[in-house]
């Protein structure tokens, strides 16, 4: 049995290279779907659009989940405007401005197979999404309470 040749240091193997790229091509998959989108007027819906179904959560309890609004801001930010966006869900709009940095950083990164400007650290990206995740609940108890 043959072992894999492991890449010299700071170099990706193909595997990773192949998922890096993968990645990013789903995320740019988003991101057009997220264009071909008519942000809904009233803030949130826009995913119905899609042939989803309207917000269980928002049906049974008269309040917006957390993520009601994140395809309204998704179709607001592709369009680069960015105040409606953060206005309908700040938690959408950043992880749209993410999305939409990580696909070129991705993406060539998997083609010169290595990690340009800097390399994924497992303590930076919990600390983003923990971060992210407190936005997502900060600003879905402003929209339920304070507006």
């Amino acid at each position: 049995m043959t072992q894999a040749r492991k890449p010299p240091l700071g170099q990706l193997s193909l595997a990773h290279r192949l998922a890096l790229a993968g990645f990013a091509v789903v995320v740019l998959a988003l991101l057009l779907v997220a264009r071909n989108l008519e942000p809904d007027l009233r803030g949130f819906g826009t995913h119905e659009q899609l042939g989803l179904t309207p917000c269980l959560f928002q049906q049974w309890t008269g309040y917006a989940c957390p993520t009601c609004g994140a395809t309204t801001a998704w179709a607001y930010v592709v369009r680069g405007q960015f105040v409606q966006a953060a206005a309908v869900n700040l938690g959408g709009a950043l992880l749209c401005v993410a999305a939409t940095i990580a696909v070129p950083w991705l993406m060539v990164s998997a083609i010169a197979g290595r990690w340009i400007v800097c390399r994924v650290r497992m303590r930076v990206l919990l600390v983003a999404a923990t971060a992210w995740l407190l936005v997502v609940l900060l600003d879905w108890l402003q929209r339920c309470y304070l507006n």
